[in-house]
């Protein structure tokens, strides 16, 4: 059985978490299906006794009424939107950055906003994705590239590129979602990962 204090401390970290990326708190339901507490009365306890600690406050009769007791989490971050890359230019070299941009900290996956920018789209190769000419697509610096993983790549010096990557035996196919345009195949020493892309935002 874990000691008492973890498991609060657990509890805390999951609702501060929570908040943090919905921007509201979660219910005590919720909490006991993260945290695979087996009944409501073993999260209440611990509740109160991040309540009797100054921790948290709530309304016990609103469903979800749980405050953290310190300063509110940003909940927002300021990205960088890129436009058109040049060839051998630094993604996010001064000259390529068009504005900045207010976001919800949720859309990020945990990114800080040094892990995060925004890429406008230039194209229609990637159409069959989703992802139209002009779409701001949310790119992370820090994931790890899988199988099938839509990236924002580079080959040797060429401009930025939006594609699927694919880790082949002798060489990484960037695949483009477009039937009217040809995969890029290169050496694994000629293709720089910018990002992989998490989100997609698109202007009306």
């Amino acid at each position: 059985m874990a000691k008492a204090g973890v498991t609060r401390q657990a509890v805390y970290d999951y609702i501060r978490s929570y908040i943090s990326t919905h921007a509201f708190p979660p219910t005590v339901r919720e909490i006991c299906t993260a945290l695979n507490l087996k009944s409501t009365s073993t999260a209440h306890m611990h509740l109160q006794k991040l309540e009797d600690e100054g921790k948290i406050k709530r309304n016990p009769s609103m469903q979800r009424s749980i405050e953290l007791c310190e300063p509110k989490p940003d909940l927002c971050r300021n990205l960088p939107l890129v436009g058109a890359v040049a060839a051998g230019s630094p993604i996010l070299a001064v000259d390529n950055i068009q504005e900045y941009i207010s976001l919800p900290a949720g859309l990020l996956h945990g990114a800080d906003e040094e892990e995060a920018f925004l890429l406008q789209v230039n194209g229609e190769s990637m159409i069959l994705a989703g992802i139209n000419h002009g779409d701001l697509l949310v790119v992370h610096r820090g994931l790890k590239a899988e199988n099938g993983d839509i990236v924002v790549a580079r080959v040797g010096e060429d401009s930025a590129t939006v594609k699927r990557i694919f880790f082949e035996q002798d060489a990484i196919r960037l695949q483009p979602e477009n039937p009217y345009m040809e995969p890029i195949y290169a050496g694994y020493q000629d293709v720089a990962i910018v990002g992989k892309v998490i989100a997609l935002l698109r202007r009306y």
